[in-house]
């Protein structure tokens, strides 16, 4: 394998993790970068990205992927059950490397897959790039648990910071592990430059190792203001979940990605710096202070 990863094209780049991805490429400045888009999409691109307009078909892909090296797929839950055809035509151009859509929760963990089924694609592809190892292809799967600055900016783990109001889960006491986005962006980058030391491998990062308290306490110093507090429980939280998506509701599944970072369920194994083995050393990425990430929030 050459001495990294050059030419890289990416599915999905107009999304909230494509993006992240995007950007944390063209920061690094040692790739080819093409983005790969439906035709009938309306996504922009910054300025020096090749963008290729290409039918998701067997023949439109295989053609896209010519002369890559890594073929990165950062698509939504909608299109998880495309990813073996991405596969597919990955093999047949000649792709040296895969990383597919996981940058989220472990989808190889029994507990997250019963919070989460949806996941159950996930590793069922993680499980088919291991048997297309005999045809040449290697992989790289990048768990990140939660985005902690893009989670926090945007509501998602549940702090708003306009009403300074903060919901909890069962007390808020548990451990766990967050990625920063320019971290993840990093950490793919790092993979492409690193090719030989994370091929066919799955990957744990973190940025922080926190919990829902400090959190909310790093956030009080900060603010300088009490927050209101809405305490809630993972019976609740989950219970409510399922509800909202038997009755169509996606939003039911985002309190289902939170559950996986937040809630009590034995065996979820969300703090990945003390339950999985880390591979920040190997990405030269760094554990960050809760507190310094939330002052930087503030200052922007």
């Amino acid at each position: 394998m050459a001495t990294y990863l050059k030419h890289v094209a990416i599915i999905g780049a107009s999304g909230s993790i494509g993006k992240i991805i995007l950007d944390g490429l063209v920061a690094s400045s040692h790739f080819e970068i093409t983005v790969i888009s439906r035709k009938d999409s309306e996504a922009t691109f910054p300025s020096g990205i090749t963008v290729l307009r290409a039918e998701y078909s067997d023949l439109g892909l295989e053609a896209a992927f010519k002369g890559q090296d890594v073929v990165i797929s950062a698509v939504g839950a909608s299109a998880f059950g495309e990813q073996k055809k991405f596969v597919d035509a990955a093999i047949r151009a000649g792709v040296k490397r895969f990383i597919p859509s996981e940058f989220s929760a472990n989808s190889q963990n029994d507990a997250v897959l019963q919070l989460l089924p949806l996941f159950r694609q996930k590793k069922e592809l993680i499980e088919y790039l291991k048997i297309k190892e005999a045809d040449g292809l290697t992989w790289t799967g990048i768990a990140s648990s939660g985005l902690f600055d893009w989670g926090l900016a945007n509501g998602f783990l549940g702090f708003d910071f306009a009403s300074h109001t903060a919901t909890i889960w069962d007390g808020g006491d548990k451990s766990f592990t967050l990625t920063n986005q320019k971290a993840l962006g990093e950490a793919v980058a790092s993979v492409l430059l690193h090719p030989h030391e994370t091929e066919n491998q799955f990957l744990f990062i973190a940025s922080v190792e926190t919990t829902q308290k400090d959190i909310l306490a790093a956030l009080e110093e900060k603010s300088g203001v009490g927050w209101i507090v809405n305490r809630t429980t993972t019976d609740i939280q989950v219970g409510e979940g399922v509800k909202k998506l038997a009755a169509g509701d996606f939003n039911g599944a985002l309190a289902l990605v939170r559950a996986t970072v937040f809630g009590n369920t034995p065996g979820l194994r969300s703090d990945y710096a003390k339950e999985e083995k880390l591979a920040n050393s190997v990405l030269g990425l760094h554990m960050e202070a809760v507190s310094d990430v939330v002052k930087h929030m503030f200052n922007e």
